[in-house]
């Protein structure tokens, strides 16, 4: 079977994807979803917030995802769930597998992977004490809540302030748990501002900064925790430790975007990111595949996702009618004081009008510059009141301002 473009993913990403290739004038699609069913992530998330972006109003993640499905059927998009991708090749074939069609290879012209991120879990932060039940993180938890419909504890502990913990953590006081604390290893949240204030401090759950889990103790499950404070070095202080009587601990301990089928090919793997490098189209180093959305790396809202996944749909399209110059005029990124990774990792200066860059900090500022050079020479500095690692920002420049050579962002102090 041959496709123009085949879609790894059914979620945000894959879905806004397969839109923008359509309305390219790409016909031959293929999305292949792991799932029973398009939507990824979003069908979990069922508190509001999403949209704000893209549709200028407020909504739940079903309701968001239920936007994208809709035009993806009225534009009569082939997809397939429960499809579960068993690896890509160089040359552009992807091999899958469900229940209906068996084991299948189909051949494309241009690959996107939209293949989101998953969670970090204990074992992955080596978390010392006993081995118990009760311990998960807080994406299953969310799972098991919102469309499985188990109540996971009555006592709740929540380890790590990233955005899906501080969102459990409201959704487990609002199911009736009594959620003791949130621990942030770091002296500052990772998640939302917003989220911050709507789902701690609002509900007077609090937040212990420069903290973590020290032992989990427990018999079949989980019985206690022993927290403990950390210095400027992540040293545990001797007698700062605490103890809370819990039976249910959440991780949000991270995300990490999930691309084994990349890796298995060779792709190049940003070492900050852990998602692969690209460049301004989204095309990573083997050409023909494309990654966007939290495969990329993880975003802060899905209405991000979703822009970015329509750009590669773009530019999917225009390397199958063969539109993406060959001529290179490469600009390349770097890193310096403060910023802790840019993307695109290199631009092709000859495929853009304007160049949109997306970046997080390394750590919080306030009243800082953030300082443009090209080859060694300031170009743009702009004041910025605050940056915060848990925000990520954008950055747009003009191509008539720029040339090949060497990009450099970094942070200034005023």
């Amino acid at each position: 079977m041959d496709y123009d473009l085949v879609i790894i993913g059914g979620g945000s990403a894959g879905l806004a994807a397969a839109i923008s290739a359509y309305d390219q004038g790409i016909r031959q699609i293929i999305i292949l979803e792991k799932d029973p069913y398009l939507g990824g992530i979003l069908l979990q998330c069922i508190h509001n917030g999403f949209g704000l972006h893209q549709f200028k109003t407020e909504m739940s993640g079903p309701e968001y995802a239920e936007k994208f499905i809709d035009e993806v059927k009225a534009r009569k998009i082939e997809y397939k769930t429960t499809a579960m991708v068993l690896k890509i090749t160089p040359d552009l074939e992807v091999h899958y597998s469900n229940a209906d069609d068996g084991y299948q290879i189909i051949k494309a012209k241009a690959i996107i992977c939209a293949t989101g991120c998953s969670e970090r879990t204990r074992g992955a932060i080596s978390i010392p004490g006993d081995r118990v039940s009760g311990v998960m993180t807080a994406g299953q938890a969310q799972r098991y809540i919102n469309i499985e419909g188990y109540m996971v504890g009555k006592k709740v502990f929540i380890l790590g302030s990233g955005d899906i913990g501080l969102i459990m953590a409201r959704r487990m006081v609002l199911e009736g748990a009594e959620v003791l604390g949130v621990a942030e290893l770091m002296p500052y949240s990772n998640g939302l501002n917003r989220n911050i204030v709507q789902c701690l401090q609002d509900y007077h759950i609090p937040l212990y900064l420069h903290h973590t889990v020290k032992k989990i103790i427990g018999k079949e499950r989980i019985e206690k925790i022993i927290l403990g404070e950390v210095d400027d070095q992540f040293q545990f202080i001797p007698g700062h430790e605490k103890e809370f009587t819990i039976d249910t601990l959440l991780l949000s301990v991270g995300l990490i975007p999930s691309n084994p089928l990349l890796e298995n090919i060779g792709v190049a793997i940003h070492p900050k990111t852990k998602g692969p490098i690209v460049d301004e189209s989204l095309q990573t180093s083997i050409p023909g595949i494309f990654a966007c959305g939290n495969g990329l790396h993880v975003h802060d809202l899905v209405d991000f996702v979703s822009g970015e996944a329509s750009r590669a749909g773009i530019f999917a399209s225009r390397y199958i009618k063969g539109e993406l110059k060959e001529e290179q005029k490469i600009l390349e990124l770097e890193t310096k004081n403060g910023i802790s990774y840019i993307m695109p990792s290199k631009i092709n200066l000859n495929h853009v009008d304007k160049v949109l860059l997306s970046y997080r900090v390394a750590k919080p500022y306030t009243n800082v510059f953030l300082k443009v050079s090209l080859n060694g020479k300031e170009i743009k500095k702009i004041k910025k009141l605050y940056l915060l690692p848990a925000e990520m920002e954008s950055l747009e420049l003009t191509k008539d301002n720029l040339e090949a050579g060497k990009l450099t962002l970094e942070v200034l102090d005023v």
